[in-house]
């Protein structure tokens, strides 16, 4: 509801999709965050036989460049969020206000990028640059996100990456500094890496930034959670076919476990939960 945009997935059919759910007998309990009403152990205390988490990965990734607090510049959660599911585009009918300049520049290469350049552009931006540090060869974005963007005019800025950030006197963004960039050997994504060419340093006026390298696991549900075990990463160590967590009674399923991926894959992840969960109380109610 809130991550995609109105004109990739209409909202009536995810509603659709939740009134279904609804339909089946789920009863959804909406405004409830695990790990700060209830922890995980509580759920059980309370009678739940089994927990499934899919809480995804919802912790934007910063960059951490200078002037990065600016105003002006916004993650692309909080920028989609506004628009998608607060309705800024609608402001003041809805009271979500959402600072859209003349020229704005998302960082980033993925299908979040894609989203937020076209939600920029339709809040009626004069200029809309997608800033990537790779070639146009290795975007992550669907290539098919990738033509829709350039038909719509967004800008397309390959080897450039972001330095840092100049603001006016009230604290707003008013220009970026990037770098031009090479691309090397690649590195463990598979990909060129990409290096800093010294010296081709250039400045670009914006007054909007939108951050979209990608997200991580939020830390609130394994932070609180004894026996949960986690990756580097931050991710749920889970079984890939029946998505069984390293603690008993617990599966997991979708980014949490893979890291940010696709809706089908989660989808997927759920249902594969799913059929071992089943298994699995069956299997107590029957030994009882």
């Amino acid at each position: 509801m809130y991550g995609i945009p109105e004109f990739r997935l209409p909202k009536k059919i995810v509603q659709s999709e939740v009134d279904y759910v609804k339909s089946l007998g789920v009863d959804l309990k909406l405004d409830s965050v695990i790990g700060k009403i209830a922890l995980v152990d509580e759920l059980f205390e309370e009678g739940y036989d089994a927990v499934f988490l899919g809480t995804g990965a919802g912790l934007p990734i910063f960059m951490k460049l200078p002037g990065e607090n600016l105003n002006g510049i916004y993650s692309a959660n909080e920028f989609l969020t506004r628009i998608n599911l607060m309705k800024a585009y609608q402001f003041p009918k809805y009271d979500t206000p959402i600072m859209v300049g003349k020229r704005v520049a998302v960082i980033g290469g993925g299908n979040v990028a894609m989203d937020s350049a076209r939600c920029a552009l339709r809040l009626g931006a004069d200029e809309v640059y997608i800033v990537y540090r790779r070639s146009e060869a290795e975007l992550p974005a669907r290539r098919e996100e990738v033509e829709n963007a350039m038909e719509e005019g967004i800008v397309f800025k390959f080897l450039t990456a972001p330095v840092k950030y100049h603001s006016d006197k009230r604290g707003w963004v008013r220009s970026m500094e990037c770098i031009q960039m090479e691309l090397g050997e690649p590195d463990d994504s598979g990909r060129r890496r990409p290096i800093p060419i010294e010296g081709s340093e250039f400045t670009l006026d914006v007054d909007v930034v939108v951050i979209a390298i990608g997200n991580r696991p939020n830390p609130l549900v394994p932070s609180t959670t004894e026996g949960l075990d986690t990756t580097k990463w931050g991710t749920l160590v889970a079984d890939e076919e029946t998505g069984k967590t390293t603690k008993e009674m617990v599966w997991a399923g979708g980014d949490i476990v893979t890291g940010a991926a696709t809706v089908i894959s989660a989808m997927g992840a759920g249902k594969k939960a799913v059929d071992s969960m089943q298994k699995k109380l069956m299997h107590i109610e029957g030994e009882k």
